[in-house]
Protein backbone atom coordinates (compact mmCIF):
# COMPACT_ATOMS: atom_id res chain seq x y z
CA UNK A 1 0.00 0.00 0.00
CA UNK A 2 1.54 3.33 -1.00
CA UNK A 3 1.94 6.02 1.38
CA UNK A 4 0.02 8.95 -0.42
CA UNK A 5 1.81 12.97 0.33
CA UNK A 6 0.42 16.13 -0.52
CA UNK A 7 2.91 18.81 -1.26
CA UNK A 8 1.96 22.17 0.08
CA UNK A 9 4.60 25.19 -0.29
CA UNK A 10 3.68 28.44 -2.09
CA UNK A 11 6.26 28.78 -4.66
CA UNK A 12 5.36 26.53 -7.36
CA UNK A 13 9.56 25.90 -7.96
CA UNK A 14 9.62 23.96 -4.71
CA UNK A 15 6.33 22.24 -5.02
CA UNK A 16 7.99 20.63 -8.72
CA UNK A 17 11.06 19.82 -6.96
CA UNK A 18 9.49 17.84 -4.31
CA UNK A 19 7.37 16.53 -6.44
CA UNK A 20 10.00 15.27 -9.11
CA UNK A 21 11.80 13.92 -6.21
CA UNK A 22 8.80 11.94 -4.53
CA UNK A 23 8.44 10.61 -7.77
CA UNK A 24 11.35 8.77 -7.68
CA UNK A 25 10.69 7.00 -4.24
CA UNK A 26 9.51 4.03 -4.28
CA UNK A 27 6.18 3.31 -2.03
CA UNK A 28 4.93 6.99 -2.55
CA UNK A 29 2.31 8.44 -4.09
CA UNK A 30 1.43 11.79 -5.00
CA UNK A 31 -2.20 12.84 -3.87
CA UNK A 32 -2.00 16.33 -4.59
CA UNK A 33 -0.30 19.96 -4.40
CA UNK A 34 -1.72 22.73 -2.45
CA UNK A 35 -0.05 26.42 -2.57
CA UNK A 36 -1.50 27.68 0.85
CA UNK A 37 -2.64 26.36 4.29
CA UNK A 38 -6.77 27.13 3.05
CA UNK A 39 -6.14 24.85 0.01
CA UNK A 40 -4.22 22.07 2.03
CA UNK A 41 -7.07 21.67 4.86
CA UNK A 42 -9.87 21.14 2.14
CA UNK A 43 -7.57 18.53 0.46
CA UNK A 44 -6.35 16.69 3.17
CA UNK A 45 -10.23 16.32 4.48
CA UNK A 46 -10.95 15.20 1.18
CA UNK A 47 -7.90 13.08 -0.06
CA UNK A 48 -7.16 11.45 3.53
CA UNK A 49 -3.00 11.29 2.97
CA UNK A 50 -0.79 10.09 4.78
CA UNK A 51 1.95 12.55 4.88
CA UNK A 52 2.52 16.43 4.02
CA UNK A 53 5.51 17.91 3.12
CA UNK A 54 5.22 21.60 4.29
CA UNK A 55 6.02 25.04 4.04
CA UNK A 56 6.45 27.28 6.92
CA UNK A 57 5.97 30.68 5.54
CA UNK A 58 3.40 31.06 3.41
CA UNK A 59 0.41 33.58 2.63
CA UNK A 60 -2.87 33.01 3.50
CA UNK A 61 -2.79 30.43 6.24
CA UNK A 62 1.19 29.28 6.94
CA UNK A 63 2.36 25.77 8.20
CA UNK A 64 2.02 26.87 11.66
CA UNK A 65 -1.85 27.62 11.17
CA UNK A 66 -2.21 23.88 9.47
CA UNK A 67 -0.58 22.59 12.13
CA UNK A 68 -3.07 23.65 15.03
CA UNK A 69 -5.68 23.02 12.56
CA UNK A 70 -4.42 18.99 11.86
CA UNK A 71 -4.06 19.03 15.98
CA UNK A 72 -7.82 20.42 16.74
CA UNK A 73 -9.47 18.56 14.34
CA UNK A 74 -7.41 15.36 14.77
CA UNK A 75 -6.63 14.54 11.07
CA UNK A 76 -4.52 11.50 11.25
CA UNK A 77 -1.69 12.88 8.73
CA UNK A 78 1.75 13.03 9.49
CA UNK A 79 4.17 16.21 8.86
CA UNK A 80 7.57 17.15 7.59
CA UNK A 81 8.24 20.24 7.56
CA UNK A 82 10.27 22.56 4.98
CA UNK A 83 11.57 25.40 6.59
CA UNK A 84 13.79 28.50 5.74
CA UNK A 85 17.37 28.57 7.21
CA UNK A 86 16.89 31.76 9.36
CA UNK A 87 16.80 32.72 12.90
CA UNK A 88 12.81 33.05 12.16
CA UNK A 89 13.08 30.18 10.19
CA UNK A 90 14.21 28.17 13.73
CA UNK A 91 12.04 29.70 15.84
CA UNK A 92 9.06 28.65 13.39
CA UNK A 93 10.33 25.22 13.13
CA UNK A 94 10.63 24.48 16.90
CA UNK A 95 6.91 25.43 17.08
CA UNK A 96 6.42 23.07 14.42
CA UNK A 97 7.81 20.12 15.56
CA UNK A 98 5.53 20.96 19.29
CA UNK A 99 2.46 21.16 17.19
CA UNK A 100 3.18 17.54 16.44
CA UNK A 101 5.38 17.89 12.85
CA UNK A 102 7.46 14.20 12.37
CA UNK A 103 10.90 16.15 11.25
CA UNK A 104 12.22 19.21 9.13
CA UNK A 105 14.94 19.99 6.34
CA UNK A 106 15.84 23.37 5.66
CA UNK A 107 15.74 24.87 2.07
CA UNK A 108 19.06 25.08 0.61
CA UNK A 109 20.07 28.41 -1.15
CA UNK A 110 22.96 26.71 -3.82
CA UNK A 111 24.05 28.08 -6.81
CA UNK A 112 22.24 26.15 -8.89
CA UNK A 113 17.83 24.76 -9.05
CA UNK A 114 20.05 20.70 -9.99
CA UNK A 115 22.26 21.69 -6.92
CA UNK A 116 19.07 22.43 -4.86
CA UNK A 117 17.23 19.88 -5.65
CA UNK A 118 20.11 17.38 -5.01
CA UNK A 119 20.27 18.52 -1.26
CA UNK A 120 16.75 18.63 -0.92
CA UNK A 121 16.56 14.81 -2.52
CA UNK A 122 19.51 13.81 0.46
CA UNK A 123 17.98 15.18 3.32
CA UNK A 124 14.01 14.34 2.56
CA UNK A 125 14.34 10.74 1.28
CA UNK A 126 15.52 9.46 4.29
CA UNK A 127 12.87 11.05 6.40
CA UNK A 128 10.33 9.65 4.04
CA UNK A 129 11.39 6.70 4.63
CA UNK A 130 11.68 6.99 8.08
CA UNK A 131 8.07 8.47 8.49
CA UNK A 132 6.84 5.15 6.62
CA UNK A 133 8.77 2.80 8.86
CA UNK A 134 7.71 4.36 11.74
CA UNK A 135 4.24 4.24 10.68
CA UNK A 136 4.43 0.56 10.02
CA UNK A 137 5.58 0.42 13.71
CA UNK A 138 2.72 2.31 14.75
CA UNK A 139 -0.16 -0.11 13.18
CA UNK A 140 1.61 -3.33 14.41
CA UNK A 141 1.56 -1.81 17.78
CA UNK A 142 -2.30 -1.01 17.49
CA UNK A 143 -2.72 -4.44 15.95
CA UNK A 144 -3.34 -2.74 12.67
CA UNK A 145 -0.38 -3.59 10.29
CA UNK A 146 -1.08 -3.93 6.79
CA UNK A 147 2.25 -5.75 4.72
CA UNK A 148 3.70 -3.85 1.55
CA UNK A 149 5.00 -0.78 2.82
CA UNK A 150 8.67 0.75 2.36
CA UNK A 151 11.74 -0.64 3.57
CA UNK A 152 13.29 0.68 6.80
CA UNK A 153 15.51 3.45 6.59
CA UNK A 154 19.02 3.99 6.53
CA UNK A 155 20.33 2.54 10.11
CA UNK A 156 17.32 0.66 10.52
CA UNK A 157 16.96 -3.28 10.77
CA UNK A 158 13.47 -4.85 9.65
CA UNK A 159 10.36 -4.67 12.46
CA UNK A 160 10.89 -6.95 15.36
CA UNK A 161 8.53 -7.35 18.53
CA UNK A 162 9.16 -3.56 19.93
CA UNK A 163 10.95 -3.27 23.30
CA UNK A 164 8.05 -3.21 26.21
CA UNK A 165 7.74 0.20 27.36
CA UNK A 166 9.55 -0.99 30.64
CA UNK A 167 13.07 -0.37 32.12
CA UNK A 168 15.23 -3.34 30.96
CA UNK A 169 18.50 -3.70 32.34
CA UNK A 170 21.07 -5.10 30.40
CA UNK A 171 23.62 -5.39 32.87
CA UNK A 172 24.50 -4.33 36.36
CA UNK A 173 27.25 -2.05 35.77
CA UNK A 174 25.65 1.01 35.70
CA UNK A 175 23.97 0.73 38.91
CA UNK A 176 27.43 1.46 40.40
CA UNK A 177 28.56 4.77 38.38
CA UNK A 178 28.57 7.82 40.02
CA UNK A 179 28.65 10.44 36.74
CA UNK A 180 30.06 13.99 36.78
CA UNK A 181 29.04 14.48 33.27
CA UNK A 182 26.07 13.60 31.10
CA UNK A 183 26.22 13.24 27.44
CA UNK A 184 23.45 12.66 25.12
CA UNK A 185 22.97 11.77 21.60
CA UNK A 186 19.92 12.05 19.76
CA UNK A 187 18.40 12.92 15.74
CA UNK A 188 15.02 12.26 14.08
CA UNK A 189 12.11 12.87 16.59
CA UNK A 190 14.75 14.49 19.02
CA UNK A 191 13.42 18.14 20.01
CA UNK A 192 10.21 16.57 21.61
CA UNK A 193 12.13 13.69 22.96
CA UNK A 194 14.61 16.26 24.86
CA UNK A 195 11.19 18.86 25.50
CA UNK A 196 10.09 16.01 27.68
CA UNK A 197 13.18 14.29 29.20
CA UNK A 198 14.70 17.49 30.84
CA UNK A 199 12.25 18.66 32.36
CA UNK A 200 12.12 15.82 34.46
CA UNK A 201 15.75 16.71 35.40
CA UNK A 202 16.17 18.39 38.73
CA UNK A 203 17.93 22.22 38.37
CA UNK A 204 20.48 21.11 40.83
CA UNK A 205 21.47 17.86 39.52
CA UNK A 206 24.92 19.22 39.71
CA UNK A 207 26.37 18.14 36.38
CA UNK A 208 26.61 19.34 33.10
CA UNK A 209 24.80 17.76 30.35
CA UNK A 210 26.84 17.98 26.88
CA UNK A 211 23.91 17.29 24.00
CA UNK A 212 24.31 16.50 20.49
CA UNK A 213 20.94 16.79 18.35
CA UNK A 214 21.81 16.56 14.22
CA UNK A 215 20.66 19.72 13.12
CA UNK A 216 21.52 22.73 10.95
CA UNK A 217 23.21 26.05 11.95
CA UNK A 218 20.67 28.76 13.47
CA UNK A 219 18.23 26.18 14.77
CA UNK A 220 20.32 24.79 17.47
CA UNK A 221 19.74 28.25 19.05
CA UNK A 222 16.33 28.41 18.64
CA UNK A 223 16.22 24.57 19.96
CA UNK A 224 18.48 25.70 23.42
CA UNK A 225 15.94 28.28 23.98
CA UNK A 226 13.07 26.45 23.62
CA UNK A 227 14.19 24.06 26.54
CA UNK A 228 15.76 26.69 28.50
CA UNK A 229 11.96 27.57 28.79
CA UNK A 230 10.77 24.08 29.51
CA UNK A 231 13.48 22.97 31.89
CA UNK A 232 14.77 23.61 35.50
CA UNK A 233 18.05 23.41 34.11
CA UNK A 234 20.17 25.85 31.96
CA UNK A 235 20.08 25.26 28.47
CA UNK A 236 22.48 26.95 26.11
CA UNK A 237 24.38 26.61 23.01
CA UNK A 238 28.07 25.51 23.73
CA UNK A 239 30.86 28.32 23.35
CA UNK A 240 34.03 28.02 22.14
CA UNK A 241 36.41 28.29 25.45
CA UNK A 242 33.67 28.57 28.25
CA UNK A 243 34.26 26.57 31.61
CA UNK A 244 31.96 23.44 32.05
CA UNK A 245 29.23 24.13 34.57
CA UNK A 246 27.38 21.82 36.42
CA UNK A 247 23.64 22.40 36.20
CA UNK A 248 23.65 23.95 32.71
CA UNK A 249 23.19 21.73 29.34
CA UNK A 250 25.25 23.11 26.19
CA UNK A 251 23.84 22.15 22.71
CA UNK A 252 26.30 21.49 20.21
CA UNK A 253 25.80 24.44 17.61
CA UNK A 254 24.87 23.69 14.45
CA UNK A 255 26.74 22.77 11.43
CA UNK A 256 30.16 22.59 14.17
CA UNK A 257 31.27 19.67 16.22
CA UNK A 258 31.69 20.08 19.84
CA UNK A 259 33.94 18.51 22.35
CA UNK A 260 35.41 18.37 26.28
CA UNK A 261 39.31 19.38 26.42
CA UNK A 262 41.67 20.63 29.67
CA UNK A 263 41.60 24.39 29.77
CA UNK A 264 45.32 26.31 30.00
CA UNK A 265 45.52 25.24 33.76
CA UNK A 266 44.97 21.54 32.71
CA UNK A 267 42.41 21.38 35.27
CA UNK A 268 39.07 22.93 34.27
CA UNK A 269 37.37 21.30 31.46
CA UNK A 270 36.14 23.82 29.18
CA UNK A 271 33.87 23.02 25.48
CA UNK A 272 35.42 23.54 21.99
CA UNK A 273 34.26 24.16 19.18
CA UNK A 274 35.45 22.96 15.69
CA UNK A 275 34.98 22.88 12.57
CA UNK A 276 36.54 19.88 11.98
CA UNK A 277 34.85 17.06 9.24
CA UNK A 278 31.58 15.21 9.46
CA UNK A 279 31.81 12.37 10.95
CA UNK A 280 29.01 9.44 10.05
CA UNK A 281 27.76 12.46 7.21
CA UNK A 282 27.34 14.55 11.11
CA UNK A 283 28.38 17.96 11.86
CA UNK A 284 27.87 17.88 14.98
CA UNK A 285 28.67 14.35 15.50
CA UNK A 286 27.27 12.76 18.46
CA UNK A 287 30.92 10.29 18.39
CA UNK A 288 32.68 13.31 18.32
CA UNK A 289 31.49 14.28 21.91
CA UNK A 290 31.59 10.93 23.30
CA UNK A 291 35.15 10.35 22.23
CA UNK A 292 35.98 13.17 24.41
CA UNK A 293 33.81 12.27 27.09
CA UNK A 294 35.30 8.96 27.26
CA UNK A 295 38.69 10.58 27.66
CA UNK A 296 38.20 13.22 30.21
CA UNK A 297 35.65 11.60 32.16
CA UNK A 298 37.25 8.10 32.73
CA UNK A 299 34.89 5.96 34.81
CA UNK A 300 32.47 9.01 35.91
CA UNK A 301 30.43 9.69 33.09
CA UNK A 302 26.91 8.58 32.06
CA UNK A 303 26.11 8.27 27.83
CA UNK A 304 22.02 8.45 26.27
CA UNK A 305 21.91 7.32 22.85
CA UNK A 306 18.01 8.34 21.83
CA UNK A 307 15.83 8.59 18.87
CA UNK A 308 17.43 9.14 15.70
CA UNK A 309 18.34 7.64 12.08
CA UNK A 310 21.46 5.65 11.60
CA UNK A 311 24.63 4.92 13.66
CA UNK A 312 26.02 7.59 14.82
CA UNK A 313 26.96 7.79 18.57
CA UNK A 314 27.91 3.33 18.97
CA UNK A 315 31.70 4.27 18.74
CA UNK A 316 31.97 6.82 21.05
CA UNK A 317 29.73 4.52 23.44
CA UNK A 318 32.03 2.14 22.45
CA UNK A 319 34.71 3.96 24.16
CA UNK A 320 32.96 5.57 27.16
CA UNK A 321 32.22 1.81 27.98
CA UNK A 322 35.82 0.95 28.22
CA UNK A 323 36.25 3.94 30.06
CA UNK A 324 33.71 2.89 33.20
CA UNK A 325 30.70 4.88 31.97
CA UNK A 326 26.96 3.56 31.97
CA UNK A 327 25.09 3.64 28.95
CA UNK A 328 20.84 4.15 28.48
CA UNK A 329 19.31 3.58 25.61
CA UNK A 330 15.56 4.97 24.29
CA UNK A 331 13.67 2.15 23.96
CA UNK A 332 11.90 1.38 20.43
CA UNK A 333 7.99 1.71 21.21
CA UNK A 334 9.35 5.75 22.32
CA UNK A 335 11.44 6.38 19.45
CA UNK A 336 10.54 8.46 16.86
CA UNK A 337 13.20 6.30 14.56
CA UNK A 338 14.97 3.41 16.63
CA UNK A 339 18.46 3.41 14.67
CA UNK A 340 20.56 4.89 16.72
CA UNK A 341 19.33 3.23 20.18
CA UNK A 342 19.31 0.04 18.17
CA UNK A 343 23.04 -0.12 16.75
CA UNK A 344 23.91 0.90 20.24
CA UNK A 345 22.20 -1.88 21.63
CA UNK A 346 22.69 -4.53 19.38
CA UNK A 347 26.90 -3.22 19.54
CA UNK A 348 26.25 -4.53 23.69
CA UNK A 349 27.50 -1.21 24.88
CA UNK A 350 24.18 -0.45 26.57
CA UNK A 351 23.18 -1.04 30.23
CA UNK A 352 19.50 -0.02 30.45
CA UNK A 353 17.08 0.61 27.63
CA UNK A 354 14.39 2.71 28.70
CA UNK A 355 11.20 4.62 27.70
CA UNK A 356 11.15 8.20 26.67
CA UNK A 357 9.06 8.81 30.55
CA UNK A 358 12.02 6.79 32.29
CA UNK A 359 15.26 8.03 31.04
CA UNK A 360 15.00 11.03 33.68
CA UNK A 361 14.82 8.40 36.23
CA UNK A 362 17.69 6.13 34.74
CA UNK A 363 19.85 9.20 34.78
CA UNK A 364 19.43 10.05 38.07
CA UNK A 365 20.59 6.88 39.33
CA UNK A 366 23.98 6.97 38.28
CA UNK A 367 24.71 10.29 39.19
CA UNK A 368 26.33 11.92 42.24
CA UNK A 369 23.14 13.95 44.00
Amino acid sequence: MNLKVIIVDDTIVYRKIVSDILAEIPGVEISGTASNGKIALARIKAIKPDLLTLDIEMPEMNGLAVLQALKAEKLDVGVIVLSNLTVRGGEMTMKALELGAFDFITKPDGPSLEENRREIKRALEPLIKAYAHRREISSILRGTHISGKSSPPQGETPVRQAVPSAVTRMNNIAVGIKAEVIGIGISTGGPNALAAMLPLLPGDINVPVLVVQHMPPVFTKSLAASLDAKSALTVKEGEDGEAIKNNVVYIAPGGRQMKVTLGANAVTKIIRITDDPPENNCKPSVDYLFRSLAHHYVGCATGIIMTGMGNDGTLGLRLMKRSGAAVIAQDETTSVVFGMPREAIEAGVVDIVAPLDKIAGEIMKTVKY
